[in-house]
């Protein structure tokens, strides 16, 4: 049986599907698979020139683009490790990632070279990933020699002479997380770990060289590098970037470009392109009167879907949305729009998928099936509610946290599962539905479990909201909002023009609207959850590089 290196997976792509595009950016010709081969083993050789070889760390800092690839696969196919780093890490950030993992030579995109510190301790080189030539300003050792001009015949050759051999077991990326909780860890992940977590996904998705995927989230977030990355690589689909974040100018056009057949997301994505684009639509007039009655509601949200298909080129066959909860209402949108969305669940320790679900078999607020070749199961299990922590075991699950070992025996049990800190249940069908945090979770006065998740659910479907967070303060349940303040101050001026004899105070305005969205929030809480204060955040919350609160921040 071949190894599951992704060595192999590489090869095997550039003999299947060699004259098939694989990566680019959305509006160029890009690598074909065989010139992504040719270009990764030209990388290979420059590596071993600057002294590097099976195990030594190489990071990369830069913007999602066809040479990311080309530089992550080079690493990995001639057994070095890959430390991929988020670009909204901190450059405090950035230098301890680089000295924890004693990472020998960095290749990062010129619009982030000013978040490197060249007080090195361990990183040699520095290298421009569009360019693949030595920064000398920024690199502590000059270029050892010329690049070679050779065939690129010669090239290959030499590079394959030189490969070590390695096993599956051995690491293949160290991905230091952004968790919400502050503390940054570096999550080993073995090729086996990675390969066998794409041999499950095909299971739940099928892909094939047809197939177009359009980036949108950073590619060192372990769903894209696998889900978006690896997946389609091993099946020989196309991978197409854009040229800076997805926003709509940048996005629009791409979209309209590649018509994509799959994309992935975070729910902040969907979630907000529901809140501003679809939702205000039938907020007014006549079409509010009609969206509050179910049938009527299915017959508009089945027309704005058809519309959004659309927008997103109408070849897409697959959006999957991982990373977070989604929002019950856009859940509910996305069902009736009849969207070919998705879900899945997952962390950076899994590789990352544990379970998911097809738009074929996805049910509303499941995360899907755990597929084959994993196992998943609930442990110190509530026997009301039959709630428990989801743990997991299988081939993808991760070595350990790089140089902690402390952390790496509390994240497992004492059989050998993985503690994911997410609590949840499971159907008949062995359906997972995810909760919330463990952590997250607030402990009721009569010992009921209260899930700040989806209390934050209902306070962000408020008109006027455009995110929150819940926690507990002195036994009480708190919610901070940050409110829509271009629309906050619309509503103000017409309370002016329209009762122009009231002295209207626009922070006086802010406290009553926050008052009646806490009354309207409890209004659909059950007694036990209900929030006793509402705080404004007035500036937008500072998220995670995947869009998530930092709730260490706030609370």
């Amino acid at each position: 049986m071949e190894a599951l290196t992704l060595r192999n997976l590489i090869k095997n792509s550039r003999n299947n599907f060699g004259e098939r595009k694989a990566l680019s950016f959305y509006d160029s010709e890009g690598y074909t698979y065989n010139q992504l081969y040719s270009e990764i083993l030209k990388r290979v050789l420059k590596l071993h020139d600057l002294g590097i070889g099976k195990g030594d760390k190489v990071a990369i800092l830069s913007v999602n683009s066809p040479n990311w690839g080309v530089t992550y696969l080079a690493t990995v196919y001639m057994g070095a490790v890959t430390v991929p780093i988020l670009n909204d890490f901190s450059k405090k950030e950035i230098r301890n990632i680089l000295e924890h993992s004693e990472t020998k030579v960095l290749f990062v995109s010129e619009s982030l070279k000013a978040k490197i510190d060249k007080n090195f301790h361990f990183v040699k080189y520095v290298i421009d990933i569009d360019s693949f030539s030595i920064d000398q300003t920024l690199s502590p050792l000059p270029d050892p020699e010329p690049d070679r001009e050779q065939t690129q015949e010669m090239t290959d050759l030499q590079a394959e002479e030189k490969l070590e051999s390695f096993s599956e077991d051995d690491i293949a990326s160290i991905i230091y997380t952004s968790g919400t909780t502050g503390s940054s860890k570096g999550v080993m992940l073995s090729h086996k770990n990675l390969v066998s977590n794409i041999n499950s996904i095909f299971h739940i998705q099928n892909v094939v060289p047809e197939d177009r995927f359009l980036s949108l989230l950073p590619l060192p977030h372990s769903l894209e590098c696998t889900v978006g990355f690896l997946l389609p690589l091993q099946h020989g689909a196309s991978m197409n970037y854009l040229h800076g974040l997805p926003v709509p100018s940048v996005l629009l056009p791409a979209l309209k470009k590649v018509k994509p057949t799959i994309m992935l997301s975070v729910p902040l994505i969907i979630e907000k392109i529901y809140r501003l684009k679809i939702l205000p639509a039938f907020s007014k007039g006549i079409a509010k009167q009609l969206y509050s009655f179910p049938l009527t509601r299915i017959l508009l949200n089945r027309l704005a879907g058809k519309k959004l298909m659309k927008t997103f080129g109408g070849k897409l066959h697959f959006f999957g949305i991982g990373g977070a909860l989604l929002d019950p209402a856009v859940e509910r949108f996305l069902i009736e729009a009849k969207f070919p969305y998705a879900i899945g669940y997952g962390l950076t320790e899994t590789s990352p998928l544990l379970a998911g679900a097809s738009p074929q078999t996805v049910k509303y607020r499941s995360t899907g099936f755990s597929p084959p070749g994993q196992q998943l199961k609930l442990i110190n299990v509530n026997p009301k509610t039959g709630e428990g922590e989801v743990v997991a075991k299988g081939e993808n699950i991760m070595k350990g946290y790089y140089k902690d070992e402390e952390k790496t025996r509390e994240c497992f049990t004492d059989d050998g599962w993985f503690r994911t800190g997410d609590l949840g249940f499971m159907n008949k069908k062995n359906r997972l539905y995810i909760r919330g945090r463990l952590k997250n979770m607030i402990v009721g006065a009569s010992g009921e479990n209260i899930y700040p998740e989806a209390i934050e659910s209902v306070i962000n479907n408020q008109k006027l909201v455009l995110e929150s967070i819940v926690f507990e303060l002195k036994g009480k349940l708190v919610a901070k909002v940050h409110l829509d303040y271009e629309e906050i101050e619309k509503v103000f001026k017409n309370l002016i023009e329209t009762a122009s004899d009231i002295q209207h105070d626009m922070q006086t305005h802010v406290r009553n609207t926050l008052e009646e969205i806490r009354t309207h929030v409890n209004g659909e809480l059950s007694s036990f959850s209900r929030l006793t204060l509402i705080l404004e955040q007035t500036d937008p919350f500072i998220k995670t590089p995947t869009l998530k609160i930092k709730r260490y921040l706030y609370t």
